[in-house]
């Protein structure tokens, strides 16, 4: 077809809603041929984008460049964004544009391989119902890994839609609009359990990739079908019965004694839904406070436990799993407080509490990341509270403390990549939860102090979620620390709660020991060579044998205070290397000190006498500076800059050596040895 001029030539192109087809009306086949080639980079690279409906809806532009002839004709489009609602008046109206499309930058295709393209990781499109701080973290983990992500939420303003790739405002408990949204998605995945169930296992029967499991969020839905559930399936459980009148509830608390806890079946998240009573005169109170018998209750016996835990399980599309390490997690009125990982439990507790989760996980179907809640006893047991089907509050430090983070672990399962690695990359973190503490400016003012003193503590790391509204006890962000112990970190946690963010202490590394003063012209050249290191370090007077109680407590609470290698300077009998090291986990080197008797060979020998079990090295008589190099080496384990260190003291040693050697020879032996 010859040149034409512009006006009588245009190609039109109309995004239809929903199935996103497209219908393309041009009498030139040249522009059909490239709005096609336009068309075809629009859905590989652009998802719907839906907001709220306003009066005066959003306007998304994507500009396409096509040619009629040999003239370059620019045209540009606009969209609308719409509720469902306006959605589904739309499809019976031809006037109006009613899918917003984001546009990306993307190479040409040409014709004849326009076929042949590779659909990798980059347009997979994770659906999420749900767009809470949950979604938002998920999102910015996707993008780290080129995933899409859109979500479902009925807030213009919700957390995630600020980072989501598309964001459909509407409800994810409306069946029409949870089909809508899935049709646009290659996995369909929640950040919320409390959605519509009967939707997903329809969708699941029409062929929609929902992962977890419709089957799993149903039972997770309710707690005490969940609790049924791992009760047949052989996992320790506190005691439990449904009730449907106050008569059922007395005879639980016949049953079970008191304190006894009452929980509501559904909707129960963050403490609500729970209530205690401490006696039958108060179970009346606490199913009112509940809502009401015709809620649906089901009672627990009390866990008498010491520590809340719980374990991060991720479960691959292969039915692979990998666990995160075990966490302690502290509530504050039923609501997660603070999170320490690991928790300071013993190994064996540790392997139990993951074997009980795993098993947990694994009676369940689907692939994702799943929260389990336990309850350790004082006798050590381990008993399951719930589990959550979605990434979860305990493992939100995982995003600074993990070599792979909850939140793109969970992206790898649903989507069926291999699983990350779930292990700690520092030794120590500690996550706290900012709630708020005021309604409305008064509590935005509190909060963004508290971020202030956090950002000025080494180690933290602040998450916050965008809420536009805050409220007393709401979930607006939280704060990462992580280091070298955990004894550390709750001392800056402490720091930062108390306002007194700026005067955090370097903590010591090395811990410099001795049984008496007299120890001390010996052990200083340890504390010489620290320091030529810039490695941090304490010196105590701790005798075994004058102060028992306090070694027994130095020992014991080293660890925790972030010592990670303790020198310890003995004479005479040496008792104090081998002490210490039978009550701590850290490193011991001794330092056989010369005493007036034996010249310091029984001191060395005490030392090198430790039983089996219980390790000590030791360096020559008098040689601290060795212990405090040897201490260095270790440290360097996990320190580049101390190896780095290490290489130039090693280097300037050997070029001291050197230059003696070559003085030596230029002066011959008497003049060196005169001078």
């Amino acid at each position: 077809m010859g040149s034409s001029p512009i006006n009588t030539h245009t190609s039109v192109l109309k995004i239809e809603p929903l199935e996103l087809t497209s219908r393309i009306v041009s009498p030139c086949p040249a522009a059909y041929s490239t709005a096609r080639k336009q068309m075809l980079l629009l859905k590989q690279s652009s998802a719907a984008v839906l907001v709220s409906g306003n009066p005066t809806p959003l306007l998304h532009t994507s500009r396409f460049t096509s040619r009629v002839g040999s003239l370059p004709v620019t045209k540009t489009y606009s969209s609308q964004s719409f509720t469902m609602a306006n959605l589904q008046k739309s499809l019976t109206s031809s006037s109006n544009p009613v899918l917003a499309c984001s546009s990306h930058e993307t190479s040409p295709i040409s014709e004849d391989k326009e076929d042949k393209h590779v659909h990798g990781v980059s347009e997979i499109i994770v659906g999420v119902l749900g767009g809470g701080q949950l979604g938002r973290m998920l999102c910015q983990a996707a993008s780290q890994m080129a995933i899409k992500v859109m979500i479902l939420d009925p807030s213009k303003n919700c957390s995630a839609s600020s980072l989501a790739y598309g964001h459909m405002v509407d409800s994810f408990d409306d069946s029409a609009t949870v089909e809508a949204f899935a049709k646009r998605c290659e996995v369909l995945t929640v950040e919320i359990e409390h959605v519509d169930v009967e939707t997903l296992e329809k969708l699941e029967k029409q062929g929609v990739d929902c992962q977890p499991k419709a089957s799993t969020i149903r039972i997770i839905q309710d707690k005490y079908m969940q609790k049924v559930h791992f009760s047949q399936h052989g996992i320790p459980l506190p005691e439990f019965m449904e009730i449907n009148d106050i008569e059922g509830a007395e005879r639980a608390g016949e049953l079970f004694g008191y304190p006894l806890m009452i929980k509501s079946k559904r909707l129960a998240y963050d403490g609500r839904g729970n209530a205690v009573a401490n006696s039958q005169d108060a179970l009346s109170s606490a199913v009112t406070a509940l809502g009401g018998l015709g809620r649906g209750l089901y009672v627990e016996k009390w866990a008498p436990f010491v520590k809340e835990l719980a374990v991060i399980v991720a479960r691959g599309r292969d039915g692979s799993m990998v666990c995160y390490p075990v966490v302690e997690t502290v509530h504050r009125d039923n609501i997660c407080h603070i999170v320490k990982a690991p928790a300071e439990v013993p190994w064996k507790i540790n392997k139990l509490a993951t074997d009980v989760a795993q098993k947990a996980v694994g009676s369940l179907e689907g692939a994702g990341v799943f929260a389990v809640e336990l309850f350790l006893t004082a006798d050590g047991q381990i008993l399951l509270n719930e589990v959550a089907p979605r990434p979860h509050n305990s493992g939100h430090q995982t995003i600074e403390a993990c070599y792979t983070s909850q939140f793109e672990q969970h992206l790898r399962a649903v989507i069926g990549l291999p699983l990350g690695d779930p292990s700690m990359r520092t030794p120590a973190s500690v996550m706290y939860n900012i709630l708020g503490e005021d309604d409305g400016e008064a509590g935005f003012r509190l909060t963004h102090r508290l971020i202030a003193r956090a950002l000025s503590v080494p180690g933290a790391s602040v998450h916050w979620y965008d809420k536009p509204e805050m409220r007393k006890q709401r979930k607006m962000g939280h704060i990462t620390l992580v280091g070298q112990s955990m004894g550390v970190l709750e001392r800056r946690l402490q720091c930062i709660l108390t306002e007194q963010g700026d005067q955090v202490d370097e903590t010591p590394r090395v811990g410099i020991i001795m049984g008496s003063d007299s120890d001390l012209p010996v052990m200083k050249d340890a504390a010489k060579i620290l320091d030529m290191f810039g490695v941090t370090y304490e010196v105590r007077i701790v005798s075994a044998h004058r102060t028992p109680e306090m070694m027994f407590s130095y020992a014991k609470s080293a660890h925790s205070r972030g010592i990670q290698v303790i020198i310890a300077g003995a004479g005479g009998a040496a008792h104090l290397p081998g002490m210490v090291a039978s009550l701590t986990p850290l490193p011991v080197i001794g330092v056989p000190v010369r005493a007036t008797r034996l010249d310091g060979v029984d001191s060395l020998l005490s030392i090198v006498q430790m039983p089996r079990g219980v390790p000590v090295a030791t360096v020559a008589i008098n040689n601290s500076t060795n212990a405090a190099l040897l201490a260095i080496r270790m440290l360097g384990i996990s320190d580049t800059d101390l190896v780095s260190r290490m290489r130039q003291y090693q280097e300037d040693m050997r070029e001291e050596n050197m230059v003696k050697g070559e003085k030596l020879e230029r002066e011959g032996w008497e003049s060196y040895l005169n001078q």
